[in-house]
């Protein structure tokens, strides 16, 4: 479903996903800078995650990505994430950059 929300072309916005292994986190990476989904993701290895999990508690090492976005990128990357994404229930949380370096902020908006 695509999303209907208007797009702020002056927003960055970082996401924050994770996975099981580097290669997941390397591809998944490169598959969203290419897709111009992303302007830059970092991988942040040696997280390890605590949760329940279909009744189960679960403690699993994985390896997390900090996505560095515009909005119109955050967008387009809600309406295609279960697709990208190799787990079930693939996690996506966005947190608004307001303030930073300001020629940092225009490169992640493209300008």
């Amino acid at each position: 479903m695509k999303s209907s929300e208007p797009i702020d072309t002056a927003a960055v916005w970082l996401a924050y996903t994770t996975v099981g292994s580097e290669a997941d986190a390397r591809a998944l990476a490169r598959m969203l800078v290419e897709g111009n989904l992303a302007r830059c993701v970092t991988l942040l290895p040696n997280a390890t995650s605590v949760y329940v999990w279909q009744g189960q508690l679960e403690t699993t090492p994985e390896i997390l990505l900090m996505v560095k976005c515009s909005n119109a990128q955050r967008l387009a990357l809600k309406d295609v994430w279960v697709d990208l994404h190799p787990y079930e229930l693939p996690e996506l949380l966005f947190v608004k950059a307001d303030d930073g370096h300001a020629p940092y902020l225009d490169w992640i908006r493209g300008g």
